[in-house]
């Protein structure tokens, strides 16, 4: 029985920097989103425009990221080379106008398919619950979430594998009432797990009165763990000679509201540019 779809696991990718003294050393994780393009009146999209997703934070400083994503054949992963900037100068990855830690960057899915690369989604609307939704679904504190990526860079060393790590949420009621732009979860995440996404677990089970939360959707994505410290004093000084950070096993979530947000910046940046068709035919995938 899997309590989160095959998918989804397709959909996360490691990403890392390069130097000429490591080659790759993967730092972060991002995952494929698909906007909705084609609704029908039921309100399910029949094709998407697919972004590359992950913290802004994560390219702050770069020229430019590796992506590794897996192929469909039993074979090796495949690097491909990501530039924060076009020829023209012009920025490939947009960060969030208001300031979210988010940065997206529109993909070519049918260039990834022509070459063999195994991938797949978060559909929007299907596969992600927003604010209103996660009001609607009675989301609250202590339901189960999973974090998807790679800490500490452990993506294995033939092909991607993600490792999911179970928490609960932790505070989230100041996101429900639109009092904040994140919320916090209960769940050990450490570098590399930053852009990693967070799915609801599936609840059968609940309260008498409230509902039962029978799906597994993008709520968020990883920003960073909050850190708590400890302060080392001199005996015959009284000053501080060391402060230690350590990991308080608490985490910021970016809600997926943030996402959808930043693609819809990006299509008003890119319409200005290339006119209200910008984005290509539409690109059908199958809905599983």
């Amino acid at each position: 029985m899997a309590l989160i779809p095959p998918s989804y696991l397709d959909a996360i990718v490691a990403i890392g920097t390069a130097s000429e003294e490591n080659p790759v050393r993967l730092v972060a994780t991002g995952f494929f989103y698909g906007f909705p393009r084609d609704v029908d009146p039921t309100g399910e999209a029949k094709s998407h425009n697919i972004f590359l997703v992950t913290n802004r934070h994560v390219i702050e400083g770069k020229k430019e990221l590796t992506v590794r994503v897996n192929r469909r054949a039993n074979e090796r992963a495949k690097l491909f080379l990501s530039l924060l900037k076009a020829p023209d100068g012009s920025d490939t990855w947009i960060n969030h106008p208001g300031g979210a830690d988010v940065a997206i960057t529109h993909i070519d899915a049918l260039k990834l398919a022509e070459q063999g690369i195994q991938f797949n989604f978060f559909r929007d609307p299907k596969h992600t619950v927003s604010r209103k939704k996660a009001n609607e679904l009675e989301i609250s504190e202590g339901g189960g979430v999973y974090v998807l990526g790679f800490p500490l860079g452990l993506a294995g060393k033939e092909r991607n594998y993600a490792i999911a790590r179970h928490g609960v949420i932790a505070r989230v009621q100041d996101w429900l009432r639109g009092d904040s732009n994140e919320f916090l979860i209960d769940a050990t995440v450490f570098p590399g797990n930053s852009g990693g996404p967070v799915v609801t677990k599936p609840e059968i089970a609940s309260i008498k009165g409230t509902k039962s939360l029978d799906e597994c959707s993008l709520i968020g994505l990883v920003s960073s763990y909050i850190p708590y410290e400890d302060v080392a004093v001199s005996m015959q000084s009284g000053m501080t000679r060391a402060v230690f950070q350590e990991n308080s096993g608490l985490a910021v979530v970016v809600p997926f509201d943030a996402i959808r947000e930043a693609v819809e910046y990006w299509f008003e940046i890119n319409r200005t540019k290339l006119g209200d068709e910008y984005g290509g035919p539409p690109l059908p995938f199958p809905q599983n």
